[in-house]
């Protein structure tokens, strides 16, 4: 038998505002390294790896804002993050309070996360291809 708990109902509906909170902070990390606002200095374009890193953080931010394409372009992000937290931050110290890498970490879990469970509700591709309700298979794990 199987038994759901009563928030269940709203799991799709807060992942969708979880996508929208997480896409919309990596998109301001991006705008803020490309165009020199919110308290960031202007990258100079083509610079290694900041400049690229803030072009990704930029365009899949939106697209998993929006719920686009979501698992591709918050796997794109979640990528760059791990890249980030190895290449820049690691090298420093071992843990991410040591060595200033908690966003990047944080970041690449988080957009991790999206590229497995999807964009949830609110997302465009759900507007224009509406799943079909179906129920989730049941693992055996509680939720």
């Amino acid at each position: 038998m199987m038994t759901t708990h009563h928030l269940d109902r709203a799991r799709p509906y807060v992942l969708g505002l979880f996508r929208i909170v997480i896409g919309s902070l990596f998109t301001c990390h991006g705008i803020a390294s490309l165009f020199g606002v919110l308290g960031r200095e202007t990258l100079r374009a083509g610079t290694w790896p900041g400049w690229y890193a803030a072009v990704i953080q930029l365009a899949a931010g939106l697209l998993v804002t929006l719920g686009l394409g979501t698992r591709t372009a918050a796997f794109l992000g979640s990528g760059s993050m791990a890249f980030a937290y190895f290449d820049v931050h690691q090298p420093a110290a071992l843990l991410p309070i040591q060595n200033g890498g908690e966003p990047a970490a944080l970041f690449c879990w988080t957009l991790l996360l999206l590229t497995v469970t999807g964009p949830g509700a609110f997302a465009v591709t759900r507007t224009r291809h509406p799943a079909p309700q179906q129920q989730e298979p049941h693992l055996g794990v509680p939720v």
